[in-house]
C-alpha cells in the first residue's frame, strides 16, 4: 500500500481559539493514537489531498518534528457547510498488529443486466477490512460480469485473501435494477422480453 508523507508540528496549547486559529492558518488540529501517550499535532490542510480525497487507501507516515510514526487515519471531521477539515484523528500501526480500513471498493467488468437494459447501482463504497499491515490492499476489485437481474453481489460473495471482510455477509455491494418498463413482470416474463430485444438487436 502507498505511503501519503504528513509534516506534523506539536500543539502548545490545545484550546478551542488555539484549533480555530490553526485552521485559520490553513493547517488542520489532529491526534495520533495508539501509542504509550496521545500525541496532539497540526499539519497543512494540503496534505490530505492524497489521504482523502483518492479511491485508494493508504498509510500515513508522520514526521512530527523529527519522530516519525506509521499510522492510518482514523477517524475526520469536516465542516458542514465549507467542507474544510476540522480535525483529524490518527492511529498508530505496529507491523505484527492487525490493524481495521475502510477500503474502497472498485466494481469491474460490464454487468449482464446492464447490458439488457438495467442500471448498476453500487451499494458499498468501501468495506471495513481486518488484516495485518503488509497484507492490507488498497482496494477491493468485484468483478461484477455475471451480474444480471434478480442477482446481487454480496459481501460473502468476494474472495478474501490474507484478509478478514467484518461486514455482514448478507450486506449487498451491488445490483442491476430492473428498467422501469419491465418492473413487475415475472422472472420469465422479463427473460422472454430482454432476450426478443437481443434478437432485434
Amino acid at each position: 500500500m502507498k505511503t501519503v508523507e504528513i509534516i506534523g508540528y506539536q500543539r502548545a496549547n490545545l484550546g478551542k481559539k488555539d484549533a480555530r486559529d490553526l485552521r485559520i492558518e490553513g493547517n488542520v488540529p489532529c491526534v495520533l493514537y495508539g501509542g504509550d501517550e496521545q500525541v496532539h499535532f497540526y499539519t497543512p490542510a494540503y496534505l490530505f489531498r492524497e489521504l482523502v480525497y483518492t479511491s485508494e487507501a493508504h498509510f500515513a507516515h508522520i514526521n512530527i518534528e523529527g519522530k516519525e510514526y506509521k499510522a492510518i487515519l482514523q477517524d475526520i471531521q469536516f465542516h458542514p457547510v465549507s467542507d474544510i477539515i476540522l480535525h483529524a484523528d490518527f492511529f498508530m500501526i505496529h507491523d505484527g498488529k492487525p490493524i481495521k480500513m475502510d477500503i474502497p471498493v472498485h466494481l469491474i467488468g460490464r454487468a449482464k443486466g446492464v447490458e439488457k437494459g438495467g442500471t448498476l447501482v453500487q451499494k458499498r463504497r468501501s468495506l471495513k477490512i481486518k488484516a495485518l499491515p503488509k497484507n492490507m490492499p488498497e482496494h477491493l476489485n468485484v468483478d461484477i460480469t455475471d451480474l444480471d437481474f434478480h442477482s446481487s453481489i454480496k459481501v460473502k460473495d468476494i474472495a478474501t485473501e490474507k484478509y478478514e471482510i467484518l461486514d455482514a455477509d448478507r450486506l449487498s455491494v451491488a445490483v442491476v435494477e430492473i428498467p422501469r418498463a419491465l418492473r413487475g413482470k415475472s422472472k420469465e416474463e422479463i427473460d422472454a422480453a430482454t432476450a426478443t430485444e437481443e434478437e432485434e438487436a
